[in-house]
This record gives C-alpha cells, structure tokens and sequence, in this order.
C-alpha cells in the first residue's frame, strides 16, 4: 500500500556532523517517512473529486478549482480511492452514518504507513528494533483501544516493555508536540532511545461538498495523508549513531479564547471541521512574542539569523509568518516545499520540513533554528534547535 523514503545507511551524515551535541541534550538521530501508493496531482485533483462525490453544482466546481490554485500544492498522497468507494459508496453519500467504515479503512491504514516510515528509520539509524527503548505515537485519524501504538510496537518486534505514549487528536501541531515529549523522556531516561512516529490519513474527514460547510473544500484542496519517524536519545554513541538535530529548548502555549477558530467535531459522519478566517491573523499577532521567548535561551536577536521549520498549515501562515518577522524568502523556502509536494499531512509535515532542512543546513550552516506548529487551541508548539 504505502511507498516509503530512507537511504539505509546509518552514517549518512558522519561526513557532514560540524558540531559536537551537547551533553545530556536531545538529539535527532534518524528520520524516515512514508506514503500511501495513491499520487494525486493538483491538477487532476477537481475532476476527480467532483466525480467521486456525484457533484453537480458548478460553483462548488469553480470554487474548489480557485482553491486548489491558491494553496500552493502541486501532488499529495491519499489512501481514498476508486476501490474504496466502490466498496463504500456510502462514504460519498450526504448524511450517511459512517463513523464505523470510516474507521474499518484508516485504522489498519494508519499503523501500515507508520510501520514503513518506522523501518526506514530504523534503518537509517542502524541499530536494532530492539534497542528502542520508548515509543510516542501520534495521530489525530484513527480511534481504537488498544491504540495503533501496541500494533505498531508489536509488528516491529519491539520489546514487550518499551514504554509507550499515545498523543490523539492535536491536529496539526501533533509532531512538535510529539518532539517535546520525546525530547522529555530521552533527557530523563539516560541511555533511552525514543521511537516518534506520526501518522495521518484524511478518511475520517472526507465527504461530499456542501454549501453550508465551505471548509470541507479547503480540507479537500490542501490536506493529504502520509507518515513520519524520528529516532530521539541523548549523548549519541560514536560511529554507530549520526545525530543532525539537537532539541535545546521547548515551548507549549495556547492562546485564550480561541477554542473555537479551529474546530473539530466527531460524528456519525466522521470529522467535520472548522476553521475561522481570523487564524492566520490570531498567529501574526502572537508569533513574534512567542518566538523570542525560544530565542532567549540561545541568547538570540536576529530572526534572519536562524534557519526555520515551520509547519505549513498553508500558504496564507507562511505569508503572515515571513510579512511580519521581514524573513528573509528563503527562510521558508523548506516548508513551502513541503507544502507543494506533500500538502498539509497534519502532524507528519514538520518532518518533511525537516528532512529538506538538514540537506540545505549542508549548504546554509546556521547553528540555530527553529521548529513551529500551530493547531487547535489555538496551540503553539515551538523548539529551539540547533545544527549539529
């Protein structure tokens, strides 16, 4: 089902270390991503749509077009397909209760993505399964107990008593998240290796065009479905383990009263979501207060002075984001490539940024960077990293 991305060497990235990691600090040792097999190119993303869900109303037509144009994506993976409307045609029907389809589809999708970004990253590490010692589990697309995290442990061969954490439901900035309390428990457990992986699929959410719930448009225009890992531990083992990331410093913070600008509701029908206009002026307000507050740590002034991997919950955040810290273009040039050949794959996205950051901090060389989501709340998540 799903095609995944990691080279399988395990010191990729000996050649190019610069720096010595600090000790005790979190470091990223690994990182390995997955896909579902379905590519679905912008382009011929309405066509398909529009003819899956039986719409007939041309305006829901043009609008979908305008938006596919302005989100910036130009290919995403989806596990949806012609084979599972076939066999759920349900799905595609308005009003339908298809809570329990639903879940039939993207539970078992969900562990098989995050099992093969899993082994790519395992595999770049270069040790064995068994030496992970903790696993954090996120996803905000499937719901069952036990959680994808025992399946996912158990398909590994990991041992029956590594340490699990399952993080449900915190959307888009679920892999920040996911890096700070992976970041918590390697510096806490000495000689711990964390396995982080992230995992989503936009079945829950996917249904037929309604005039009264525009964001199921933008949903279909910019979301996609993939996964990632990342391998945490502290005081990397010489020769055996390429750390290219250090987590210095961690940030949570939500603003108040704005629990309602995004919005997720689990029904019958799945997830119906929305999100209020004023989200991307609700971040320009507060990003710059927050930022600085991770950049006091590293006793740092100058935004243009950092490199940045920031999740792109689109392209309007990015352009608020650079507009008002006057980043320089290339600053975001890592997430706005994510953005164009993934979409938002919710809490998996930042490692896409990130996996493009370290090959351009080959290039670039900035010590310091930083890592930022957004998502319900509103919640920032933030961590002050730095190149190794």
């Amino acid at each position: 089902m799903s095609r995944t991305s990691g080279n399988g060497t395990p010191n990729h990235h000996s050649a190019q270390t610069r720096r010595i990691p600090t000790p005790g600090k979190a470091t990223v040792l690994a990182l390995g991503k997955a896909f579902p097999s379905q590519l679905v190119p912008q382009e011929c993303l309405v066509e398909g749509y529009i003819r899956d869900t039986k719409c007939v109303d041309s305006s829901i037509k043009e609008k979908l077009e305008r938006l596919c144009k302005t989100t910036t994506v130009k290919t995403r993976y989806t596990v949806m397909s012609k084979e599972i409307l076939d066999k759920y045609p349900e799905l595609a029907t308005e009003g339908s209760p298809t809570i329990k389809q639903r879940l039939e589809i993207a539970n078992p999708a969900v562990v098989e993505m995050a099992l093969e970004a899993s082994l790519a990253c395992i595999k770049e590490w270069g040790r064995p399964a068994q030496d992970i010692t903790h696993i954090v589990y996120v996803s905000s697309s499937e719901i069952r107990l036990p959680g994808g995290d025992l399946y996912l442990a158990s398909q590994l061969g990991l041992r029956t008593d590594v340490s699990r954490v399952m993080l449900y439901f915190l959307g888009c900035y679920g892999g920040v998240t996911g890096l700070r309390v992976a970041k918590d428990i390697a510096e806490n457990n000495p000689g711990s290796r964390v396995l982080l992986t992230t995992s989503e699929t936009t079945i829950l959410g996917f249904r037929p065009p309604n005039k009264d719930r525009p964001y199921d448009l933008v949903g279909a225009a910019l979301f996609g479905d993939g996964a990632a890992a990342v391998i945490i531990g502290t005081d990397p083992l010489t020769g055996q383990e390429s750390p290219f990331m250090e987590l210095n410093y961690a940030v949570q913070q939500f603003l108040p009263d704005t629990h309602n600008v995004i919005d997720g509701r689990l029904s019958e029908e799945g997830i119906n979501f929305k999100l209020g206009r004023d989200l991307p002026q609700k971040i320009e307000d507060n990003i710059e207060k927050f930022c600085k507050k991770l950049m006091a740590k590293g006793d740092i002034k100058e935004f243009n002075d950092l490199f940045w991997a920031v999740h792109p919950g689109g392209p309007a955040i990015l352009n608020r984001l650079e507009n008002t810290l006057k980043l320089r273009s290339e600053k975001l040039e890592c997430s706005r490539r994510a953005l164009m050949d993934y979409g938002n794959v919710s809490s998996n996205t930042i490692f896409y940024v990130m996996e493009y950051m370290r090959e351009e901090l080959k290039i670039q060389g900035e010590e310091w960077g930083l890592a930022l989501a957004f998502g319900p709340g509103i919640t920032f998540e933030g961590i002050l990293i730095r190149s190794l």
